[in-house]
């Protein structure tokens, strides 16, 4: 894919990136650093971090690596402390860490369901609270990551759907009550992107074929389109973007189906 953005877009910002170390979020994380971000991603297992900050000194960038769980508060507020001792500051924080699996309604165990509200929503907080300082210190910025599911309705994902609309709530939220001191909170609600172990999951086959028909530009999203969108909205050229949601998913919910 042509090169969208010049390489030095985030020269000079700390991202915190939590869900770091896989999926989506990674791509995301790799993106900052290839763009001149320095790194602190966090994850519960360390075994990831450890392989994601391999590869990303191994393209010359830096990254920090804390194994932390978002639904631990405690836990968080250490991993934004230590990130700070290490960096001296925290421009942007990305909350990527999310659960999520398949599951009727009637068949989902309140521990199901608190599970993923817990990791989603809670953890979103967490988050974003144990940094407030940090950001205001530096008017830096949020960016959540949500989906599309809860737009309209998706049948076995009453849990996921529930949790990121508290995503989008927190943004909504915290970019009017945070915006006073230079913060901007924005997220990023990807659709089906196929290049993920999630959607490797998640995704029948005989689906895939049907549901790309359903999206206006024909095809699943990749990883990269999440990157291209993640770098606009932490960069300069986003300075007056505040409380928005990018849905980033070839136009696929207008047309009836919520999939993300």
């Amino acid at each position: 894919m042509t090169q969208v953005f010049t390489k030095d877009i985030l020269q000079g910002n700390v991202a915190f990136v939590t869900g770091g170390a896989t999926g989506i979020t990674a791509g995301v994380a790799r993106a900052f650093a290839e763009h001149g971000a320095k790194l602190a991603i966090t994850s519960r297992k360390l075994e990831n971090l450890d392989a994601m900050q391999q590869s990303i000194e191994a393209m010359g960038g830096e990254c920090l690596t804390i194994a932390a769980d978002v639904r631990d508060f405690e836990a968080v507020e250490k991993a934004i402390a230590a990130t700070v001792e290490h960096y001296g500051k925290i421009d942007i924080v990305v909350n990527g860490a999310a659960g999520n699996f398949l599951c009727n309604a009637n068949e989902l165990s309140p521990n199901g369901f608190g599970t993923v509200v817990d990791i989603d929503t809670k953890g979103t907080f967490n988050v974003c609270r144990a940094s407030f300082e940090a950001l205001k210190e530096s008017q830096g910025q949020i960016l959540n990551i949500s989906a599309t599911l809860h737009y309209l309705a998706t049948p076995m994902q009453i849990h996921v759907s529930a949790a990121k609309a508290g995503v989008d709530a927190i943004t909504r939220n915290l970019s009017v009550e945070w915006g006073r001191h230079g913060i901007r909170v924005n997220g990023i609600a990807p659709g089906p992107i196929e290049d993920t172990e999630g959607m490797k999951r998640l995704l029948m086959p005989e689906l895939k074929d049907k549901l790309t028909r359903r999206i206006p530009l024909q095809r699943f999203g990749k990883i990269v389109d999440i990157e291209n969108a993640a770098l606009f909205l932490t960069s300069d050229a986003a300075s007056y973007v505040n409380g928005v949601t990018l849905v980033v998913d070839g136009g696929q919910w207008l047309c009836g189906t919520s999939f993300g």
